[in-house]
Order: structure tokens, then sequence, then C-alpha cells
């Protein structure tokens, strides 16, 4: 029997989390609510999410400062998948929420479907990562597709759902320099509203992960591949 997603919708419109609740609801995902930044860390302390619904603009702890808090305590709050919330279509906000380690982001008034459909895209983000419980290598980078985890000579490197997949796409074809529409199209499957900007924002995250290291090559006008990992 598969086991049923659980996703924690955190925002502090009642209205929004009931419409959101119902929508995953019949989706097939189990669903738990927060009202706020504090309210989420007690639910998530209650029982870890597969993925969570953050919205940005809260009066107590806010979604970015949430955020930030799960990515730099580590553990399973490190990898948590977050999609973002927003009332405002700023770009600047949605970069920071990347680039903090958010792994979507979605703008307030919003279609329901349109919000299951992105958190069934990064669910599964996961699940095609763990198929076939195999091990990539490249020089000194490992990534394990069964525990979900990159290691770095060894050590274990904490990594966002979307920065594995990102950097399993370019480590499984080492010799190909990816697009960013083609890496969108890879991640997020073909129709996804995503920028460029948003994939830079991903990269630079995975860079800032590996310091002094050669991970991620650019090639001007083109796109990404892997580096040497040296």
């Amino acid at each position: 029997m598969t086991r049923m997603s659980h996703i924690l919708i955190v925002d502090d419109d009642p209205h929004i989390r009931d419409l959101l609740a119902f929508a995953l609801g019949k989706a097939g995902m189990s669903v738990a609510e927060a009202s706020d930044g504090e309210d989420a860390q007690a639910a998530i302390a209650r029982r870890m999410p597969d993925l969570m619904v953050l919205d940005i603009n809260m009066p107590r702890l806010n979604g970015l400062d949430l955020c930030r808090m799960l990515r730099a305590e580590g553990g399973a709050g490190a990898a948590l998948p977050i999609l973002f919330l927003s009332s405002r279509d700023d770009e600047i906000d949605r970069i920071v929420g990347i680039e903090i380690g958010g792994d979507d982001y979605v703008v307030k008034p919003f279609s329901p479907r349109e919000v299951v459909a992105r958190v069934g895209a990064i669910l599964k983000r996961g699940t095609r990562a763990a198929v076939g419980a195999t091990t990539v290598t490249h020089n000194r980078l490992t990534l394990d597709t069964d525990g979900w985890e990159a290691r770095w000579d060894e050590v274990p490197v904490a990594l966002t759902a979307t920065e594995f997949q990102l950097l399993l796409l370019f480590a499984t074809s080492p010799a190909k320099v990816f697009s960013r529409d083609a890496i969108i199209d890879r991640l997020h499957g073909p129709g996804f509203a995503i920028t460029d900007r948003t994939i830079d924002s991903h990269v630079r995250n995975l860079r800032g992960k590996f310091p002094g290291v050669d991970l991620v090559e650019t090639r001007a006008g083109i796109g990404y591949r892997i580096g040497r990992c040296a």
C-alpha cells in the first residue's frame, strides 16, 4: 500500500488553509495546519511533514525566517521541501525565497489546482531519485538516491529536495550541458512557469554548500553542467 504524503499548510488566513486542505486532501494527501511560523515549529516537532506549504507574510515568525531556521538547524528540516506562498508578485521575494532554500513559489491569489500540481511535482522529484536505490559517484562527490543523501569525501552535505535532484541531474550526465529550459522541464515538467533566475538561484545555493569546489560549471549562453568535483 502506498504511503499517503503528509503536507503541512502554514498560513495566517484560515480561509486559505481550508481551501488548500480541501484541495490537497482531495488529491489523496493528509494535511496538518499551522497559523504562523511558531505553530509550524510545534507541528513539525510532532510530525515531520513530507512537504510544507509556507506563507511568507505572517505576524509571528514569518515564512522566510522559519525557512532560514530549518535550513540552519540541519537534520530533517534542512531537506524538508518548501513551497512558498506570497501575496506579492515581486521577483525579489521570489529569488530570496529560493536562495534561502525554498523549492518553489506561488503568488496569491492562486488556483488550488496549481498548488496541488506544484506540490505533486516537488514530491515526485524525491520519488524519482529514490527509484532503483542507486549510488551516483563523480570524483569526490557521492549521491545516494536510496538514502537521499549527498556526500563530499564521505562527509554528508544537507541539500533540499530540489538541490539534490538538480545535482543528481548533472552528475548522471557529466558530459552534458543543460540549458535552463531543459533543467526546468526535468525538475518541474513542461509548462511550469519558472524563471531562469530561479534556476540560477538553485545553482548558486548548491555552490554555496560546497565552498571552494568546482561543483557546477557555467557555459556562457548555454547553461550548466557538473564540474570536475576534484
